[in-house]
């Protein structure tokens, strides 16, 4: 790993590498880009637009969210009666069955490019030292998703990041190469008082575990090879870098919070003062919703409310007296997600929050709801079970089809991912939960999964991190752990099911069971992938066409 000595040696390293992104840099004066120079203001405003780029592409629910999660066993979005069949683009996703002109797929390629362009857009207009690391770490974070999702990475130079000549396309080896040289350089760049919805040198440090991490896979998404230690050591070493440094969230030190869904909750920024739940001490990088049409950086107020309004069914609060606002009854778990949790494991939830507000009911005062894995009977504010829109007894029910054609069930069908308590002041507005992007127990479980790969900690530093994380989350103990159990998805002692329990529905469970070597065998509503076709996204059609340096992936 490359290490710095002096700050002169750190811009000149870093004015190079960031000019060009990919792995054999050319010394001349035309691809060098200048910085530290006092900065401009369209630096600054160009700056602002790749941040408020994140709002699409993280908070959308068909966006990164549905790619890394719908094509796996923790969510899908059954089709009940003609609600949200979409033509099927949401059941191929789960099933596998997905090809080149999948809408969800192009527009998250084309996200990306925005997102990526918009920071280099940036780093051209004569940047500061903090805003072109800034920048460049937004970039990298484009950067990571497009290696993730489609295994190409198409890119400008800096000196040409406006020509409109089909961009240059990075091979899976000089994107590792580019990512962690890049990220490794900003880190001592990065101010360590930049607020968590600012790339910051920790957010840099975890997209570093998470490029070294997935490196192997990156490299050969079918069968990866072996990790290198020396790549394992480096990111147990980051996570302690992380747990040492002096990033404050919230005006806490950096750690576990308390209250599991306190992370996710209206109050998580520590922006509200009423009862909403208390403030994350966790969030490492975030979207900072504050519940205002615009956010202290100048970014707009990101809807958050996707992430309630998706899985929440139509009538699951009343708020107006009129049934039919409270959500889109869609996004939904498998059984067996649900039922490998130990039951007194805060984590599942399917319990009131926040805790201080419930009322005798076991639920708020504010609406019946249930925060967590919701399942079973569904009630209001007053203990009253809700009905469907066709006057069944509403309650969220494991069993769930791709298709649900029993109009007695069909609404009910399916577990309710609601990690994002609703701010119900904002229901469908300005709500001030901060999306949480990169997460402090995330780190841990790197750590843990880092030390069974090859790092010094080996077996008995993964077990104590591991059982540290059930203690504070209310989860037994248990005596071993492994990486993966590939006859069983759901075996309590390996790092898969663990990061499942922990960060359900947080976007990361593809390339975990690519990781692991999973993604592609049987469970729940999809068989067996025959071929390995559906490890990579297809590159869209419109984009092959624009670039011709683009190359349609494998079995498209």
């Amino acid at each position: 790993m490359i290490r710095y000595k002096s700050n002169w040696l750190q811009l000149l390293l870093l004015t190079t590498l960031v000019s060009m992104s990919c792995t054999k840099l050319k010394e001349n004066e035309n691809n060098k880009l200048v910085i530290g120079a006092g900065g401009s203001a369209s630096a600054g405003s160009q700056l602002i637009a790749a941040y408020n780029d994140l709002n699409t592409v993280m908070h959308g629910q068909d966006e990164i969210f549905s790619l890394q999660e719908n094509t796996t066993d923790e969510c899908l979005v059954p089709t009940r009666a003609g609600d949200w069949d979409d033509n099927g683009v949401w059941r191929v996703l789960h099933s596998h069955a997905w090809d080149a002109t999948h809408g969800q797929v192009q527009q998250v390629f084309s996200n990306l490019g925005i997102l990526e362009s918009d920071a280099t857009t940036t780093l051209a207009l004569n940047p500061t030292t903090e805003q072109a690391a800034e920048a460049t770490f937004l970039r990298s974070l484009a950067q990571y998703y497009f290696i993730n999702l489609y295994g190409q990475v198409p890119y400008r130079t800096i000196p040409n990041y406006n020509t409109i000549n089909a961009s240059p396309v990075m091979t899976p080896a000089e994107v590792v190469d580019t990512l962690v040289t890049n990220l490794t350089g900003i880190i001592p760049l990065l101010s360590a008082s930049n607020p968590n919805y600012a790339a910051n040198p920790n957010a840099a440090r975890f997209l570093l575990m998470k490029v070294l991490l997935n490196k192997q896979a990156f490299l050969n998404p079918v069968t990866p090879a072996a990790q290198v230690a020396a790549d394992m050591q480096e990111v147990h070493d980051l996570g302690v870098a992380i747990e040492n440094s002096d990033q404050k969230i919230n005006d806490s030190t950096i750690g576990l919070t308390t209250a599991y869904f306190d992370n996710f909750g209206p109050n998580n920024g520590g922006g509200r003062s009423d009862s909403a739940g208390g403030e994350s001490r966790e969030n490492i990088f975030v979207y900072g919703n504050n519940g205002n049409a615009t956010n202290t950086n100048g970014t707009g107020n990101g809807a958050i409310d996707d992430r309630w309004m998706m899985a929440l069914h139509y009538n699951s609060w009343d708020a107006s007296g009129v049934y039919g606002s409270a959500g889109w009854n869609g996004f939904s778990t498998i059984a067996d997600v649900y039922t490998a949790f130990d039951p007194t494991d805060v984590r599942r939830g399917n319990v009131a929050y926040p805790a201080g507000l419930a009322n005798t009911h076991g639920v708020s005062p504010i609406s019946g709801l249930r925060v967590g894995l919701d399942s079973g009977a569904q009630y209001n504010e007053n203990g009253v079970q809700e009905m469907d829109r066709r006057g069944n007894l509403l309650s969220f029910q494991g069993p769930v089809a791709e298709t649900e054609t029993d109009l007695a069930t069909l609404e009910g069908a399916g577990i309710r991912g609601i990690k994002y308590y609703p701010d119900y002041t904002q229901y469908t507005g300005h709500a001030a939960n901060q999306l949480a992007i990169f997460r402090y127990a995330d780190v841990l479980l790197m750590m843990a999964e880092a030390d069974l790969s090859g790092a010094s900690g080996g077996s008995a530093e993964a077990l104590s991190i591991v059982n540290a994380l059930h203690a504070a989350r209310g989860a037994s103990p248990i005596a071993a752990i492994s990486l993966v159990n590939t006859g069983n998805l759901y075996d309590p002692t390996t790092i898969l099911e663990e990061r499942q329990k922990e960060l359900w529905w947080e976007s990361w469970r593809r390339e975990d069971m690519i990781r692991m070597g999973v993604f592609l065998i049987a469970w729940d509503l999809k068989p067996a992938d025959v071929g390995t076709t559906y490890i990579l996204f297809p590159i869209p059609v419109a984009q092959l066409v624009a670039n011709p340096n683009l190359k349609q992936n494998k079995g498209y």
